[in-house]
């Protein structure tokens, strides 16, 4: 695989739900590409849905949820965003970023974007704490690959 592909991949892969950071800047520092620009790439492309996300989701939940087959999982989102919006009703802006800004399982853009979206945050708003969070996501991330990669290699 060639440096353009992984960095390519590792953009895809920064904006996938679940993944995200979390997998695309090991996955680009496996590949070959350096720590920054594997944390560049993944964070730009992490953000890529967060404004989507913001703007779109309540919209796209409530059409769902008048469509009978999907309405419990869009409510089982939608419950999970409201109890993860708990530290975020209460921290505001800080408490969106940290929600972000620790890279672990149930946390990370989408999550934020998704509970910013409940919790009716404006993008003007929600947006920075959520860049700034993934920034510091990608900065944990890349010092744990670049300091793997270099145990390792």
């Amino acid at each position: 695989m060639t440096i353009l592909h992984t960095a390519v991949f590792t953009f895809l892969i920064s904006m996938v739900p679940v993944l995200e950071l979390r997998g695309a800047i090991p996955f680009g520092v496996a590949g070959g590409l350096t720590p920054l620009a594997a944390l560049a790439i993944a964070v730009v492309g992490n953000l890529v849905p967060v404004p989507f996300l913001i703007l779109f989701t309540r919209p796209i939940f409530q059409w769902l949820k008048k469509r009978g087959r999907v309405r419990r999982l869009i409510e089982k989102l939608e419950r999970r965003a409201f109890r993860k919006g708990e530290a975020v009703r209460k921290y505001a802006w800080l408490g969106l970023f940290i929600l972000v800004a620790i890279p672990l399982p149930g946390t990370g853009a989408w999550t934020g974007a998704l509970v910013a979206s409940m919790l009716d945050m404006r993008l003007k708003y929600a947006f920075p704490a959520i860049s700034l969070g993934v920034v510091a996501a990608g900065l944990i991330m890349t010092l744990i690959s670049f300091g793997a990669s270099h145990l390792l290699g």
